[in-house]
Order: structure tokens, then sequence, then C-alpha cells
């Protein structure tokens, strides 16, 4: 498998002497993955070459990475200038408010760089699955929230979804009332609660999720807060995941630098190739390649 081409569906780059990312100046910031000093560097393309230089990465797909959001739109115009001179990203995922007086002034101005094929916008999240109220402000029930999402569609553009499981069913409720819109879960609806409990209710928000045709999913950033990388205990993540969505909807990414934490970019991807060793070449391609190259529209 080592000849598979890997279409990296979700990694960042950021120069922070060209923009600012508040969450990298932030020491009181708390992130998902503990400490995360190590990340408050420039991430720019040699990095992330000098990272994968032993995988066969043929294009990629450039998420959004949190740059100030005064500057959003100069975020993807830089990342425009970074393809222009190194030949990636090959896709981009830009940043606009959905329940903000300008969110259609800012997404017309993303739709006029031709790489930007999608929008990540993260709705308000509860922090526990008993705190969570349906229909706040900014939350995928909020109406106004709602109108700025519809026009997803209008633009062509598909939205990333980025939210911990206890609002995954939430969200292919919303997926139901906007069937036209393709919309991909980011790192695989964080099951980061691995107990039988934590586990059951990862599935139904994941299996509801599933139930909408337009629901795609990054099978991405398994780590888990205070613990190593693991192959066994990720495994079964993995394909439980590839069953529920099928193996036509579903795409491996790395979520570098970030993953980088706790693992590195060629465990990460050589855990995946043996997670699937037993499937189709044609199924491995899909997940490896295939599958992203046809969501983010990236021409070979």
């Amino acid at each position: 498998m080592a000849d598979l081409e890997i279409v990296d569906a979700h990694h960042h780059l950021w120069d922070l002497d060209v923009l600012a990312y508040p969450w990298l100046d932030d020491t009181t910031h708390e992130h998902f993955l503990g400490d995360y000093r190590a990340l408050r560097r420039n991430y720019i393309p040699d990095d992330y070459r000098r990272d994968a230089s032993n995988q066969k990465v043929v294009a990629t797909v450039h998420i959004e990475a949190e740059c100030a959001r005064a500057h959003q739109v100069d975020e993807t115009r830089w990342l425009t200038d970074v393809h222009r001179r190194h030949g990636m990203p090959n896709a981009i995922v830009a940043h606009a408010w959905f329940d903000t007086e300008d969110t259609e002034r800012i997404l017309a101005a993303h739709a006029a760089f031709p790489l930007v094929r999608g929008i990540r916008s993260k709705p308000r999240t509860a922090p526990s699955p008993d705190q969570v109220r349906r229909g706040a402000p900014g939350t995928m029930g909020d109406p106004r929230w709602r109108a700025g999402f519809a026009l997803l569609e209008r633009f062509g553009f598909s939205w990333d979804l980025r939210i911990p499981y206890w609002h995954l069913v939430e969200a292919a409720e919303l997926l139901g009332r906007f069937p036209r819109t393709p919309v991909v879960l980011n790192h695989t609806g964080f099951p980061w609660d691995r107990s039988p409990a934590g586990l059951a209710a990862w599935r139904a928000g994941m299996r509801a999720l599933a139930d909408r045709p337009n629901a795609y999913v990054k099978i991405s950033e398994l780590g888990l807060l205070g613990r190593p990388w693991s192959y066994e205990a990720n495994r079964p993540i993995v394909r439980e995941t590839i069953e529920m969505f099928g193996v036509d909807r579903c795409m491996f990414a790395s979520n570098f630098p970030v993953a980088g934490l706790f693992a590195s970019f060629d465990l990460i991807f050589d855990s995946f190739a043996g997670m699937v060793a037993d499937l189709s070449r044609g199924d491995q391609e899909k997940l490896f390649s295939g599958n992203a190259r046809r969501f983010y529209r990236i021409v070979p």
C-alpha cells in the first residue's frame, strides 16, 4: 500500500508574521488536546512537506485555521498566493459566520477566489451533553444562523461541520432541511468518551448523520487528551465509521500540524493503511484520495 496516493482532506497552514491567530497567542486558551505550545510557530508548506515526506501526498485541502475573524478573507487571499508559489493547497475551506449582518458579503468575497470550495463555520456548542440548549443564538437551531447557512447553496459551497458528538443528532436534523448542501463532518465526530456509554451516544449520533445522503465524514483527529495515539484503540472507531457512512462517503485526513501533538504523519497514515488493508484496492483509493478529490472538486 506504500504507493497509495493521498489527498489530505484536512490540514492547516499559518505564518504568524503575516496574519494573526488569536488562539495561538492566548496562553489561557484550553485546547482539546491539552498543551499546544508546540503549535505556536510558523507552519508553512515546507514544514508540511517535511512531515509528509514519506507519504505520497498528491493534493491537499486547507481548512481555515481560526485566523483573526476580521481577516478571514485575507487568509483566503494569502492561501491563494501560497498555492501560486508552492503548488499547495489545492482547495480551500474558508471561514464565514452564518449569523452576522455581513454573512452574504463575506461569502461573496470568498467566492471570488477559485480555490475556495466550502466554508467551515463552527456553530455554538455546549461543553457537555447535559448543557445542550436547542435553538440558542448561534446554534444550528437558531433561525438567524440557518438563514446564513442557507446561502451556501447559492454560492455552491459545501460545509465543513465541526461539533462534538452530542450535537450530531441536531446536525442530522439540519441536513434534512438542506439536502442539496454537501456537508462533511470533521474529526470523526470527536469520539472523546470511549466508555461504553460514551461510544453508544457517539454511534447514535453518527448513525443519524449517516442517514443523510448529503453527509460525509473525515476520519481524522483520533487523539485523546492524556493518552498516546493507539492503533488498537482507534481501529474500531475507523472501521465503525466506514461501516456507518459507507466507503464512498469517508475520507482520511491528517489534521496537521494539530494532530502532530500526539502522532507523526507517518504513524497516522500508516495506521490508516493497516486498518483497511483487507479492503479492495478500489475502496482504499476512495478513502485515501478519491472521495476527497470528488467532494472538494480537485482536478487531477
